[in-house]
């Protein structure tokens, strides 16, 4: 077996703060629980990309019989100059039962006692910001009380 010809590198972009609404449960349907969760705010604060998260998205998340979350998200965000970006993230979170119930009780639980990883879609037809709309997005995630967190990368 031949080595890789290329290890592409990541690039840190941007910290991500989303602010969410209480979960409204759908209940069981045929894969899992599924729960809508309201995202009303945030930030987008780093190197590369600054903008505000805007009220108004969501994560139609589903939770498998096993604790896993997969996640599904959809939301916007306005830069300063007033340009528009649209993100979508899909991913999943899981881990250990005992962690995943403190996650859910609102707890300050550490990034690397669990898993919660992200592919990010993002677009934008704002100036100089048309490079979002062909890059691969990749973040690492955590959850808090009334927010998602997540440390945004392009790879390169």
């Amino acid at each position: 077996m031949s080595p890789p010809q290329h290890v592409p590198e990541l690039e840190f972009v941007a910290h991500v703060n989303v602010e969410l609404g209480e979960p409204l449960e759908l209940g069981s349907v045929l894969i899992g629980q599924r729960r809508v969760i309201p995202i009303t705010g945030g930030s987008i604060s780093g190197p590369l990309l600054n903008a505000e998260i805007l009220d108004g998205g969501a994560d139609w998340q589903i939770v498998s019989a096993d604790g896993t979350a997969v996640i599904d998200t959809r939301y916007s965000a306005r830069t300063a100059d007033g340009s528009l970006i649209y993100l979508a993230t899909r991913g999943f979170r899981h881990g250990p039962a005992e962690v995943l119930a403190r996650v859910a009780a609102g707890e300050d639980v550490a990034r690397d006692e669990y898993y919660f990883r992200l592919q990010v879609n993002l677009e934008s037809g704002g100036p100089g910001l048309e490079w979002l709309n062909n890059t691969v997005f990749i973040a690492s995630a955590g959850r808090n009380a009334m927010s998602v967190v997540y440390d945004l990368f392009a790879v390169r």
